[in-house]
């Protein structure tokens, strides 16, 4: 009686399964990296095969220490970081660019007021994002269940600096305009975490986690939930996570569960 056959099956098998295995592991792409406050900020995307999973950036705990208690005042405001993300993340997930901004002393209104980072994750190209002059004041049609998108005065001295006396549904120049919570909006105290849906002529262009310096130093994992956002079409994320990492020091921001594109 032969035993070849068996001996041959349990091998093809144990190559299946390790193909498998290998196929279903995922593994990090890393994207851009940039200074950002005398550490490295870096892009990556997360894959099982060539199906994309998780995207976002490291933070580094360096760059949040070391970002500045005063920065000059700057019309429209100065970016801090720009980072590309990898061609998975644009494909797959809908997101195309990171940009961020250290606010030093916050900005109105008032529960924000109080230093943050604004993460703001595109959705439209480069390009789109430098020619927002915020002159097309169109807000959209519709917006995220209890979510506004609040028309802000400025004060005095912030006033004469843009020659701006009202932001217009908190629309900034090279950002734009800024929907959140009305809840946020309301309160009294000092914000810790949001998430912000952009919009330019009327249509959604970023996802916005708004996050406190404070709330960062407490070197805690945390979620912000990303509402269904009426009018975004294509690939786009529904959840996010920041992971701490004591070991490396950093925070690991995290966009999965993308609807598929379209």
């Amino acid at each position: 009686m032969s035993h070849r056959a068996p001996t041959v099956s349990v091998l093809l098998l144990a190559l299946a399964v390790g193909a498998c295995a290998k196929d279903d592991a995922l593994v990090d792409v890393k994207g851009s990296c940039t200074d950002a406050f005398k550490a490295q900020v870096c892009s990556f995307a997360s894959m099982k095969g060539k199906t994309l999973v998780e995207a976002g950036i490291v933070v580094p705990l360096a760059s949040i220490e070391n970002a500045p208690a005063e920065q000059p005042m700057a019309w429209p405001p100065a970016v801090d970081a720009t980072l590309d993300l990898p061609d998975a993340v644009r494909q797959q997930g809908g997101l195309t660019q990171l940009t961020v901004y250290w606010e030093a002393g916050g900005h109105p209104p008032g529960a924000f007021m109080t230093p943050h980072f604004d993460f703001h994750f595109y959705t439209v190209a480069p390009s789109e994002v430098t020619a927002i002059d915020c002159k097309d004041l169109s807000k959209p049609a519709a917006l995220p269940a209890a979510f506004a998108l609040p028309d802000i005065p400025l004060p005095p001295e912030m006033a004469k600096m843009t020659g701006v006396p009202t932001l217009v549904g908190l629309c900034v120049p090279h950002m734009g305009m800024h929907a959140i919570l009305a809840t946020e909006i309301e309160r009294k105290d000092a914000f810790s975490g949001a998430m912000v849906i952009g919009y330019y002529k009327g249509k959604p262009i970023f996802f916005e986690p708004m996050l406190a310096k404070a709330m960062l130093l407490k070197k805690e994992s945390f979620d912000l939930p990303i509402p269904d956002v009426p009018g975004l079409t294509g690939a786009h994320p529904t959840k996010f996570h920041a992971e701490y990492n004591k070991a490396q020091q950093a925070y690991r921001f995290t966009f999965s569960t993308f609807t598929p594109a379209t």
